[in-house]
């Protein structure tokens, strides 16, 4: 990669993110990206929350699709694709509405550790560039944690910026 850069060059400190505790309810989390993240210029693409223990450490990611799909009616849960005509669908979103301020509403009070993604995938801070594209293409992931000496969490690294150093590379050969 032209250049060389290394993780560290492209990536956010972590205290740049919002982040919360693992026993926060769905419902504290949505008013965190809210505050935090909707309403302020800090607005990231895409959103996403970092989940912490009590010692600080990383345990996961929440992104607002794992909030809405934790909030998701049971029933919706068990249709199919192939189950939802475009017929059906107007039939689904009012049975969604009924349903929403009640069954929506009482699974919000469930624990983000619950709908969270766990943090699994780590780079350290001098990797390159070009291990952070692979690990996020080969696990779907948006963003990665950024470790120093293999411990202590610095940062993370977006799929964003990644992005735009290898278009970047490629664009000026």
């Amino acid at each position: 990669m032209a250049g060389g850069k290394t993780v560290k060059d492209l990536m956010v400190d972590v205290f740049e993110f919002p982040h919360i505790p693992y026993w926060f309810s769905i419902r504290q989390a949505m008013g965190i990206i809210k505050k935090s993240v909707l309403e302020s210029a800090k607005c990231v693409r895409p959103i996403v929350i970092l989940v912490f223990d009590e010692k600080y450490n990383l345990v996961g990611t929440l992104t607002h699709i794992n909030i809405l799909k934790g909030i998701e009616p049971k029933f919706l849960k068990h249709t199919t694709k192939a189950q939802v005509t475009e017929d059906s669908q107007e039939g689904l979103s009012v049975i969604w509405d009924s349903l929403f301020n009640k069954e929506s509403a009482a699974l919000a009070e469930k624990p983000v550790s619950e709908v969270m993604v766990p943090a699994k995938l780590f780079v350290e801070q001098d990797d390159p560039v070009t291990k952070a594209a692979y690990l996020m293409l080969h696990n779907d992931a948006i963003l990665l944690p950024v470790l120093e000496n293999k411990k202590k969490l610095i940062g993370v690294v977006r799929m964003i910026e990644v992005f735009d150093e290898v278009s970047n590379a490629i664009l000026n050969e």
